[in-house]
């Protein structure tokens, strides 16, 4: 059955102006009405709330306890270019377990921003933190949080934002960011006790597929439960192995070669390395033995100079006889 959008008037308990619910109170949904605050007259016994396409720009202290809401469960704030989260800014709804704030461009979010929703276990904030650099301001909001999922899809993440993990956390969208690859350090910090549940969404990453990559595939491969998505994972780069699915790759196949800045990757530098320390070696030893053989040396090179002076001698005691006249004519008289 499609749902019944009931207008504000007929609405049991009624609904905003700016708003519509739909079948009963308990789901309400503002899209694209421009609002600058949250609507005051919801109805108290709703459930869900979804505000979309508005600008509310600021979430200043008890933004939605103009009336008490004590049984919302679920909050959506999507694309309300919402860029400030103040102190208690959800005081007033108790019950809450989901928030989202995807698609806002968030600069500043308060220590206590997320005060007063000990019930909140799921954050969403895909494309939300690409304004500014957040994750310091972030870890103090979420500090006191039981969060259980926590979204982060979209926010050209490079790496693994490890001060946004809280203990206990379950499942962690890391979809569509600037990953190429998680780090060792990274990964020991998954196997942290407190993040030993914890499962991860990796898909549509540019994953390199070199040799810095071996710890994660084996990690994946070990654990390979805890990334939802690893069938769908594959190489971004290098060329050779683009398209790649990550689970069919050999560790042999992860290379490090030039990079696309011309400079040697990781591997080849060190063979040049270790090739310049051999040849090092080889002429340390080489001096060695002509300075243990110096003498034996000299006599040799005396002895070759000797020969060479008596060979020279010959050659010219023969080219003088056969210069001298009075030997070519002695020898041409019968």
């Amino acid at each position: 059955l499609l749902p019944l959008a009931v207008p504000p008037a007929a609405a049991p308990g009624g609904c905003p102006s700016a708003c519509y619910c739909v079948a009963t109170p308990e789901l309400v949904t503002c899209r694209y009405e421009r609002l600058e605050e949250p609507p005051r007259e919801l109805p108290a016994a709703v459930h869900n709330l979804s505000i979309a396409g508005s600008n509310l720009s600021i979430l200043p202290r008890a933004a939605f306890a103009a009336r008490p809401l004590r049984d919302l469960r679920l909050l959506r704030l999507r694309h309300d270019n919402i860029h400030t989260i103040e102190d208690m800014a959800l005081q007033g709804l108790p019950a809450l377990r989901t928030l989202d704030l995807s698609h806002n461009p968030l600069l500043s979010v308060a220590a206590g921003a997320f005060a007063g929703v000990p019930l909140l276990r799921t954050l969403q904030l895909n494309q939300a933190l690409l304004a500014a650099p957040l994750e310091e301001q972030l870890a103090l909001a979420m500090q006191n949080l039981t969060l259980r999922r926590l979204e982060l899809a979209g926010n050209a993440l490079q790496a693994l934002p490890a001060s946004l993990l809280p203990p206990g956390l379950e499942e962690l969208d890391l979809r569509n960011n600037s990953l190429q690859r998680l780090a060792a350090a990274e990964l020991r910090s998954l196997e942290a006790p407190e993040l030993r549940g914890l499962r991860l969404n990796l898909g549509a990453n540019p994953l390199s597929c070199d040799c810095a990559l071996r710890p994660f595939l084996a990690w994946m491969r070990s654990a390979g439960s805890r990334v939802l998505d690893a069938r769908s994972l594959r190489c971004a780069g290098p060329p050779a192995l683009r398209g790649v699915p990550l689970l069919r790759l050999r560790p042999e196949r992860l290379v490090c070669g030039a990079s696309e800045g011309g400079e040697p990757g990781q591997l080849e530098t060190a063979s040049y390395v270790f090739f310049g320390i051999v040849l090092a070696l080889i002429g340390i030893v080489f001096l060695m033995v002509l300075y243990l053989n110096r003498r034996g040396i000299k006599r040799w090179l005396h002895n070759l100079r000797e020969a060479c002076r008596d060979q020279m001698e010959g050659y010219h005691y023969r080219y003088e006889q056969d210069a001298d006249p009075r030997c070519a004519s002695a020898v041409g008289t019968p």
